[in-house]
């Protein structure tokens, strides 16, 4: 394939980058003890019509319409003889910390440029990005900073909906380990559900990890094991507090960029300390009147495994709205929905009301898990119900 050609574009800016065309507060700006004064205010003002044209810029760049995530659309042109490769590893605020080929961590400002792009993203960099940064520092610094200049094309990422953008939570990984707990706090199967479709959309494979299974009597997790192992997912009972099942789990990070993703308590960071005892992550105990985890792990950060691969360990999730699935596309991503929904009467069948629908029939059956039924009209009827 051969190398991209630059080219000039017309890149949207947010609202707030350029000030208003004219001055509307005249009348704050009035004094009354100088009203006898002479008005010198100019007697004719000059409207620009460009419109939304004046929040456009020509940049150079090409579109960017590579990976499953493409994120800003726009890859800016960068004098890459100045620049270094890197990968974000954490964002805190207005910083990134990102690591060279070399293991060199540089804590990076974003470009303005950036910054002010029109994207339904809630943030222009996340965890896992590859970008392309320009070091302001020499190598001989304690401190190292950069400049981040462009944003690579996304794949593999885990997003959600958050105030009516998208928050992409991490991206490039390969796989996302969903864990949930047995006990305290409660298992929270339309979690995983929701988890499942994010995966499915992003083409990562998903596992589903249950810690803490020393908490209650393992039998009674079989229905719930069983109804994902049927669909094709892979399911680990694991603790992170006897050991049990660590050595699967260990396996599954080594060599791949893995992301653990859950409820705050379920164990994750825990789980990870298990596996590499260097990471030293901060644990603390479920709250005992709320069974709630107290979010101890605030920033989602990539962290480098001492037997391979990367590892995200996230914060605790207590809502997640999916980002960009309609109703109408619910169903395909229900592996034990997707065979019978050709076999419903009606062609725009929803699956919940209709008569002679193949859906409802298979749970009435018994073919199809009423639980995950019910995630599903959850999710079929939207966030907002």
């Amino acid at each position: 394939m051969g190398k991209k050609k630059r080219q000039q574009l017309r890149a949207r800016f947010r609202k707030n980058r350029t000030p208003r065309t004219r001055k509307t507060d005249w009348t704050g700006q009035f004094d009354p003890k100088a009203a006898g004064d002479v008005d010198e205010s100019p007697q004719a003002e000059r409207i620009s019509g460009k419109g939304d044209l004046t929040r456009q810029l020509t940049v150079r760049g090409t579109l960017s319409d590579e990976g499953d995530e493409p994120g800003l659309g726009v890859q800016l042109d960068v004098d890459e003889a100045a620049c270094r490769p890197g990968r974000v590893l954490a964002v805190h605020g207005l910083l990134s910390h990102v690591e060279t080929e070399g293991g060199e961590i540089y804590q990076c400002a974003t470009r303005r440029l950036l910054k002010t792009l029109s994207t339904e993203q809630r943030h222009v960099v996340t965890v896992g990005d590859r970008v392309f940064f320009r070091p302001v520092t020499s190598a001989d610094d304690a401190t190292r900073e950069g400049l981040i200049e462009r944003v690579e094309p996304r794949r593999g990422s885990i997003c959600r909906t958050s105030r009516g953008r998208q928050q992409v939570i991490v991206t490039n990984v390969d796989q996302v380990l969903i864990v949930a707990s047995a006990a305290e706090p409660r298992l929270k199967p339309n979690l995983i559900d929701r988890l499942l479709i994010t995966a499915e959309k992003a083409r990562i494979r998903p596992v589903v990890c249950i810690n803490k299974i020393d908490l209650v009597e393992p039998a009674g997790l079989a229905p719930l094991v069983g109804t994902y192992s049927q669909m094709g997912y892979q399911v680990l009972l694991v603790s992170a507090e006897t050991g049990f099942g660590m050595e699967r789990f260990a396996r599954l990070l080594r060599g791949r960029a893995s992301v653990v993703a859950g409820q705050s308590g379920v164990g994750k960071s825990s789980l990870l300390n298990r596996v590499d005892p260097t990471l030293q992550l901060r644990v603390s105990a479920v709250s005992a009147e709320t069974e709630k985890g107290r979010h101890t792990t605030t920033t989602a950060r990539l962290l480098p495994l001492a037997g391979g691969g990367y590892v995200v360990d996230t914060p605790g999730i207590r809502q997640f709205q999916l980002w960009d699935v309609i109703p109408e596309e619910v169903a395909g991503f229900f592996r034990d929905l997707r065979p019978y929904v050709n076999h419903c009467r009606f062609p725009d069948c929803t699956h919940t009301h209709e008569s002679h629908c193949a859906v409802k029939d298979a749970v009435a059956d018994g073919r199809l898990d009423e639980r995950r039924y019910e995630s599903y009209c959850h999710l079929w009827a939207g966030d907002e119900a």
